[in-house]
């Protein structure tokens, strides 16, 4: 015989659920502090408590950097053609089309002008949610031909860098877009036209080792991961373990590889200013 009876309304799972609704909260991976995402929205995707950067995409970048509606974006429907007709798990062309429908994304970067602070810009922004912000073939075109077009209207270039590094799916073809980008920035050069690279969490292999660290400025974000090869790669490797904060923004800071580490909040005026000065 039971001594207690409770009501089934009570003990529903479901009931508690409806109250919360999925999606509308976010967590804190350094410090635990939960946010709705409309306040985390407010204040650019970056932790009130602890001042931890989120990872965002390229939207919500082009939102950050530049002003309200000066967007406009070029080579948008550029995509990878599956030169090597590559098949691991799944074939390349159908890993393309599942990451295209869930993203909104035709490739790992988006290019275009835009207006920052009242001044044209050519702006690629790398995208991490499309595989990986991994560069492919057209990545590098993509950038490339946005290099072309700022050398044509004389336009600076900003760079914001989220990538896992090379795309192995289509081999060398991936590689050689290290050469092509960094023979595009030459150019650039050449011309007398600035370019500033803005390094995010992650960026690490080809990107890294190509356009990402080739900025007349090089700023990065607190705490990003910058590397070319992983911290537990390196530690395997050279067999020692590796200084607190190895690979960090401050460290890289620290040992002269970037020039400063700029809060999110003070990202836009920060390239500005930067912009006056060489421009």
């Amino acid at each position: 015989m039971a001594w207690f009876k409770r009501s089934k309304q009570n003990i529903d799972p479901e009931s508690r659920k409806n109250d919360l609704p999925d999606g509308l909260w976010e967590k804190c991976s350094e410090c635990a502090e939960i946010f709705h995402k409309k306040q985390l929205e407010q204040n650019l995707w970056v932790c009130s408590k602890c001042q931890f950067h989120f990872r965002i995409g390229s939207a919500e970048y082009i939102k950050v950097l530049l002003d309200d509606d000066s967007f406009k974006e070029i080579n948008k429907k550029v995509r990878s053609a599956d030169p090597l007709q590559f098949t691991d798990t799944k074939k390349y062309s159908d890993r393309i089309a599942g990451v295209m429908k869930s993203t909104g994304l035709y490739d790992a970067v988006r290019t275009g002008t835009g207006k920052m602070n009242g001044r044209e810009v050519a702006l690629a922004c790398m995208d991490f949610k499309f595989i990986g912000g991994s560069m492919g073939s057209v990545v590098g075109e993509k950038i490339a031909r946005l290099i072309d077009k700022a050398i044509k209207s004389k336009l600076p270039v900003i760079i914001i860098s989220a990538s896992g590094g090379a795309r192995m799916m289509e081999g060398a073809l991936s590689l050689m877009q290290m050469a092509k980008t960094s023979a595009k920035l030459a150019m650039l050069s050449e011309e007398k036209l600035p370019y500033i690279s803005v390094l995010t969490d992650p960026t690490t292999g080809g990107t890294t080792a190509s356009f990402a660290m080739l900025g007349d400025i090089n700023i990065a974000e607190p705490k990003a991961l910058i590397a070319f090869a992983g911290p537990r790669v390196i530690k395997q490797t050279i067999g020692r373990d590796l200084p607190p904060g190895f690979q960090t923004s401050e460290f890289l800071l620290e040992h002269g590889f970037i020039d400063t580490v700029v809060s999110r909040k003070e990202l836009k005026n920060t390239i500005s200013t930067f912009l006056e000065l060489v421009s």
